[in-house]
């Protein structure tokens, strides 16, 4: 598995912002104001809660004020490397080539002027896997129906099977998120100073079968027009400036049904999409909640991967087709935060790196700090709510209230130790009806 740590992030930052001029006169697009911190910031702080540390900027227009405010990175704990454009613009991936020796094997490619949260385990977890099976790229792609742009891509079993730009068509329901992985070897061919468009090498690995889709569910910010910027600083004010509460849900048996598994004659996690049903409720539970002024998290130990029940990537497709559910009867949580991890090697786990021991299982509190890293959280009047003892554990750990959903069993008073539950109550939707406002 490709960690974070390893992984070179490469940033097209040289364009104009023509559309944008009336800030971009003197400044960057990238560099622009948004509540007191240049744009990038707040794409480059989320990177760097993910882990990752090697960053490549590709830089043309102010290029200097760029590299004077960010330096070599290591004010930051980063490296920055720059890469400057010459004097003719070459287009995206005319860019990228001129950068050529800059290049490590396999690369994230991403735009300066776009603020783009998705899980990025998922993404080199996706790209590893893909690149296993022959694939040399990944696309991250939202199903857009023509929402915020021109829907240009067509995903069918986790693969692009077409990308173009150029002659969208009716099947085409997804657009390009603006985050691609590539080998560096793909754009090899192409000559320095060689004029192209990365949507080239895009459009040619779709209809080759060789790039992975990655489909994300949360929308994208980008600045490209004074519209677009003023909603971005509307974004950044409720997410990172005012503080709100949270409730914290466990999934299954909470949110969804346990289903039974015949392999293992035992109720389990639904280990396929076929067998995901939300429990009567949980809907109007999560859209009541949200209603009320509390950000809805999901944090769910999902340990099934690394027993070998099912893929890695069956499992993060079941968290998708979740929140597509959700959107679907119009309401969403904020984020999910899984744990795929199991602390020993069963006969059929496969991916040796989800066997650990690590401090986002619960009952650690893991999954709700990182929350806690991202968003600005009013801590105090936040609820953990699941159905489990290690639920309530992780909860109390973390210092949040804590509801217990169901029956209060007599196995859980005894893991509990006497640590009981703030509230217990007998589903979601009762929790949501009696919790107060946020």
């Amino acid at each position: 598995m490709i960690k974070p740590e390893d992984m070179q992030v490469v940033v097209l930052m040289g364009g104009l912002g023509t559309r944008l001029k009336e800030f971009t006169a003197d400044t960057p697009k990238s560099l622009v104001e948004v509540e007191s911190r240049p744009f990038f910031d707040y794409q480059l702080d989320l990177m760097q809660l993910w882990g990752f540390r090697k960053f490549v900027f590709l830089i043309g227009y102010r290029a200097n004020m760029i590299e004077d405010h960010y330096g070599d990175g290591s004010d930051r704990g980063i490296s920055i490397q720059y890469c400057y454009d010459g004097e003719e613009l070459l287009g995206t991936g005319g860019a990228v080539r001129r950068a050529y020796d800059f290049l490590e094997d396999d690369f994230i490619l991403m735009y300066g002027d776009s603020f783009m949260d998705i899980d990025f385990e998922e993404t080199l977890y996706r790209y590893d896997h893909g690149k296993k099976n022959g694939m040399q790229g990944l696309m991250t792609v939202l199903k857009n129906n023509n929402q915020f742009d021109k829907s240009n891509a067509v995903v069918r079993d986790g693969q692009l099977v077409l990308y173009d730009k150029h002659y969208p068509t009716p099947e085409m329901d997804y657009i390009d998120y603006g985050i691609c992985m590539y080998e560096k070897q793909l754009f090899a061919d192409y000559q320095p100073g060689e004029k192209f468009d990365v949507a080239k090498v895009q459009h040619e690995l779709s209809v080759s079968g060789k790039m992975v889709a990655h489909v994300v569910t949360k929308r994208f910010y980008e600045i490209g027009s004074p519209a677009s910027l003023a909603e971005f600083k509307g974004y950044v004010r409720r997410r990172l400036l005012e503080e709100h509460p949270a409730v914290f849900l466990d999934r299954d048996g909470v949110i969804n049904e346990i289903v039974f598994n015949e392999d293992a004659e035992q109720m389990d996690s639904p280990l396929k999409i076929s067998e995901f049903e939300l429990l009567p409720g949980a809907i109007d539970a999560i859209r009541m909640i949200r209603e009320k002024g509390y950000y809805v998290f999901v944090v769910t130990n999902q340990p099934a991967a690394a027993k070998g029940k099912v893929s890695l990537t069956g499992l993060y497709d079941i968290n998708t087709h979740f929140v597509n559910l959700l959107k679907e009867h119009g309401t969403e949580v904020d984020d999910i935060f899984m744990c795929p991890h199991f602390t020993k090697k069963l006969p059929r786990t496969q991916d040796d790196f989800l066997i650990q021991e690590c401090d986002c299982r619960k009952p650690k509190p893991g999954l709700l700090y990182k929350a806690k890293r991202k968003y600005h959280l009013d801590w105090e009047h936040s609820y953990m709510v699941g159905d489990s003892y290690t639920d309530v554990a992780a909860g109390q750990a973390a210092g949040v209230k804590t509801v217990f959903i169901g029956g209060f069993k007599c196995d859980s008073c005894k893991r509990l130790d006497g640590n009981k539950p703030d509230e217990i109550r007998k589903d979601i939707y009762a929790f949501a009806e009696n919790l107060p406002q946020g």
